[in-house]
């Protein structure tokens, strides 16, 4: 490619991107970027894609910095983006082509239906939440964001109902809460904080209420299975 490169099943090749407008500009079927490193899952995407008249997969990517370069390039109508990318996360990648793109429609794919990684993802502008296991609706909801619509499908967002009200934890908190993950003790904390350990104390005591736990350990389980902490 002329300004960048296109990964298409773990290979190279090269394409003009200008070139490339002109030709699909003439049929316009929604053009599609695949942000997806895990190649079996790739390839899958390629192939129900190009089973659709209305669809175009313009250019792949297996990780943030290609995402970003492939975005650039191409500028596709709907992004099928991994939450799970070597690196930076998927989330990180589409806050980042969002900076540049804000009109990006950006549909996030994953195994995972986390409340924490759901919820980051539309506050940052996702159009879309589908979990891997529903590749069903796939071209559906494509379609649909295209459209113009947002989708959320009901098993998502019942998790995110489960704690709809509850005060999210602060970026102080979650300092706090990985450096406990990450074995510290209260003392540990306070010194790489650079805060008395009284206010280490004062984050624990809030964190531990405000996600239900019985004690720092549980706090910590509590938030990996919620997917506010990665292990």
């Amino acid at each position: 490619m002329g300004r960048s490169a296109t990964i298409w099943a773990g290979t190279l090749r090269t394409d003009n991107c200008e070139n490339e407008a002109m030709q699909v500009g003439q049929s316009k079927p929604i053009r599609i970027l695949s942000v997806e490193d895990h190649p079996v899952f790739r390839e899958g995407l390629s192939t129900i894609i190009g089973s659709q008249q209305d669809m175009l997969l313009v250019a792949q990517a297996t990780n943030a910095v290609e995402a970003v370069a492939e975005f650039r390039c191409h500028r596709p109508d709907i992004t099928l983006m991994d939450l799970r990318l070597p690196g930076a996360n998927g989330t990180d990648t589409l806050i980042a082509i969002r900076g540049e793109f804000p009109q990006a429609r950006i549909i996030m794919l994953t195994t995972s239906d986390s409340d924490g990684e759901i919820q980051r993802a539309l506050r940052a502008g996702a159009s879309a939440y589908i979990l891997k296991s529903r590749k069903d609706e796939l071209l559906a909801v494509v379609r649909s964001v295209h459209a113009g619509r947002r989708h959320v499908p009901p098993e998502v967002a019942a998790r995110l109902a489960e704690h709809l009200g509850e005060e999210d934890l602060t970026a102080r908190e979650l300092q706090v809460l990985r450096l406990i993950r990450d074995g510290h003790r209260n003392k540990q904390i306070a010194d790489q904080l650079a805060i008395a350990e009284t206010t280490v104390n004062f984050h624990i005591k809030n964190l531990v209420d405000k996600l239900g736990a019985n004690d720092r350990t549980h706090a910590v389980t509590i938030a990996v299975r919620r997917g506010l902490l990665q292990m």
